[in-house]
């Protein structure tokens, strides 16, 4: 899937992206700083009904949600695992207990551990094409 959207198309795309990756739990954000990922990751965190403010989990490495899935109260996990140094890291702060939860995981940063993500992860790569504009690239779907 290959998606380009702005700030004013944003709820599309996250609409678009909830439907193009159907059942899949754990989804990996690649791109440089100031690319979007935080702001996508609000986006579909809207999308699911989220009435939580998402916001980026920098320092806490993992924030917790909660969505309606069907009558249902499912957590949402999104980690930003920028100022980690290893994988081991990773674990030590719970990373790959969410990964493995069976829950939705929204990733930033995943290149810091890469070792520790199931082999059914999405990847997905978020390009500036200018100052208003973004690329969203869907990988292995």
């Amino acid at each position: 899937m290959d998606l380009v959207f702005t700030l004013n198309t944003i709820n599309e795309a996250a609409a678009q992206f909830w439907k193009a990756v159907g059942k899949h739990k754990v989804f990996a954000f690649h791109g440089p700083m100031g690319a979007g990922k935080t702001t996508f990751i609000h986006a579909l965190g809207d999308a699911k009904g989220v009435k939580d403010v998402v916001g980026s989990p920098t320092f806490s490495i993992i924030n917790e949600y909660v969505y309606d899935c069907e009558g249902t109260k499912r957590p949402l996990f999104h980690m930003d695992l920028y100022r980690l140094n290893s994988e081991e890291e990773a674990q030590r702060a719970g990373v790959e207990d969410a990964l493995y939860s069976g829950h939705l995981c929204l990733v930033e940063w995943p290149e810091k551990a890469p070792g520790i993500f199931p082999a059914e992860t999405v990847h997905v790569y978020i390009e500036l094409l200018d100052t208003q504009s973004r690329r969203l690239k869907i990988a292995n779907i």
